[in-house]
């Protein structure tokens, strides 16, 4: 009888033993999803902030060439006016000596 008893009793503790294991197991492989899906969504921030920022670099790289050709045209144009104004006065100065 006591034979029996110590048996069903440590077929208990065994089986408890087994269930603590399983539990634990199962508890750290949640854990270690948990981890893998922090590493992804931290990776994903990161490359959404890459993406953001090569976003903002762009802008601002096609701003400055837009103002840059602003610039150009600019010059441009107040050099087509500076020739014309030189232009328009040989032609008075011109018209001046034949009156």
């Amino acid at each position: 009888m006591k034979k029996r008893a110590n048996a069903i009793n440590r077929e208990r503790s065994e089986r408890g033993e087994r269930e603590r294991r399983r539990e634990s197991e199962r508890e750290e492989r949640e854990r270690e999803r948990a981890r893998r899906r922090e590493r992804r969504e931290r990776e994903r921030e990161r490359e959404r902030r890459e993406r953001e920022s090569a976003r903002e670099r762009e802008s601002a790289e096609r701003d400055g060439e837009r103002e840059r050709e602003r610039r150009e045209s600019s010059e441009r144009e107040r050099e087509r006016m500076r020739s014309l104004l030189s232009l328009s006065l040989s032609l008075l100065d011109s018209l001046s000596s034949y009156i």
